[in-house]
């Protein structure tokens, strides 16, 4: 007897046809078994596929009219897609059923894993919906409220002056300064860690050491009282970076997006300064000096340099070199760092200046748009640089007598 199911149903062969004459299904059935016997290899023989289950029960449909049989054939294949192939071609080669002329037509041939594929789509999109209807909500819910309570109790009390702070500051190479606890909180919530805040409106020790060891970002809020601690900051410590809350706005209001964003577009600490010019009314360069407070300027120079050191004719045109430079880098946010005294320059970013310098030995000579910091007077004498030429120049509170000094904003 005929195994009448397989396993495993990977196609369905759809075959039409038609019959000159009256004939009934097993008159059908016995025809594509008779004439196809051998016809394509004993590994192919529908008697022994159907018995070893690898082809299905063949259902056939048909009605008669006008003397003419008419109908289709519809046989289940486990087999794989070749030899499902193969067997459907072979049931063109059918002829007769019975003693009538017959006409057989594969119609298609359907992988069944399509139709479970869709299903299993449109299920899948069901659920889905029902997830995001009915369990999403309470479960944000409950998870926002673990977060956030875990994220406060991560908040500790950092250096004598017990400052709200982030876990671990120490571990941390680059941190974050802002304004005060709730800040600190904020930037916890959002999984923000390196945090630390100044706690008052007087810059403490703690803060102060923490700006000279590490890289340090200040986070100000959008507002006047955000730039007056990020100067009386800067009086006192080393700031890398500057992030600052649109305006108008608190860093402790922020969402995570802000936040995110208001630090991803942070600025060197130099072009944040830079950004806030005075320039002279008659738009000359002015030249500084450590080794004096006065600025001193010749009406009678025709040339744009002014300066108060007594170098030589040959010096003063090295320097004029290194000024006309400026005006190329101005706006670029670019540096040039030369080595020895008329050589190629290395150009590099501006916020990439302190780690240069601190990768070589000695040098002659800076040129770069930003503001001359005292960290900056700090290396450069280290590394026993003579010259620098920058934009303007920050707070400085030590004299630099080797070093000559040329602005081009007071």
């Amino acid at each position: 007897m005929a195994k009448t199911y397989i396993d495993i149903v990977k196609y369905m062969v759809y075959a039409n046809f038609e019959i000159h004459g009256l004939v009934d299904k097993p008159d059908v059935v016995g025809a594509i078994f008779g004439q196809t016997e051998g016809l394509i290899g004993e590994e192919l023989d529908l008697r022994e596929l159907q018995k070893s289950g690898r082809i299905g029960r063949i259902e056939v449909e048909l009605e008669t009219k006008h003397g003419k049989t008419t109908g289709r054939l519809i046989i289940p294949s486990s087999l794989d897609m070749v030899e499902t192939c193969i067997l459907a071609s072979s049931l063109e080669t059918v002829e007769r059923v019975g003693p009538c002329e017959a006409k057989m037509k594969v119609e298609k041939i359907e992988d069944t894993r399509n139709a479970k594929r869709k299903y299993i789509v449109e299920r899948a999109k069901q659920l889905l919906r029902s997830v995001l209807n009915e369990e999403i909500p309470e479960s944000k819910v409950i998870s926002e409220m673990v977060r956030e309570q875990v994220k406060t109790s991560e908040i500790t009390e950092y250096g004598p002056e017990k400052l709200p702070a982030g876990p671990n500051i120490d571990k941390h190479d680059s941190i974050i300064i802002v304004e005060g606890r709730a800040d600190v909180i904020n930037l916890l919530k959002n999984d923000i860690t390196n945090v630390v805040a100044i706690g008052g409106a007087r810059v403490n020790d703690t803060i102060i050491r923490l700006t000279k060891e590490k890289e340090v970002t200040v986070f100000i809020d959008g507002d006047r009282g955000g730039e007056m601690i990020l100067r009386a900051l800067s009086d006192v410590g080393e700031i890398d970076f500057v992030a600052r809350a649109p305006t108008g706005k608190e860093v402790e209001d922020l969402s995570r997006k802000e936040l995110i964003k208001c630090l991803r577009n942070k600025i060197p600490f130099e072009q944040f300064a830079a950004k806030r010019p005075i320039k002279p009314p008659n738009g000359q360069l002015i030249v500084q000096e450590e080794d004096t407070n006065k600025q001193q300027t010749s009406q009678e120079s025709k040339t744009p340099i002014q300066t108060q050191t007594q170098d030589t004719q040959k010096e003063k045109v090295d320097i004029q070199s290194y000024v006309k430079e400026l005006e190329e880098l101005e706006n670029t946010l670019r540096a040039r760092i030369y080595l020895n005294k008329g050589d190629k320059p290395i150009e590099i970013p501006v916020r990439d200046i302190i780690k240069k310098l601190e990768e070589i030995k000695t040098g002659y000579a800076i040129v770069f748009d930003g503001v001359i910091t005292q960290r900056l007077l700090e290396i450069a004498e280290e590394k026993s640089f003579k010259v620098i030429v920058g934009i303007r120049k920050g707070h400085i509170y030590k004299d630099y007598p080797n070093i000559t000094i040329f602005v081009k904003y007071e």
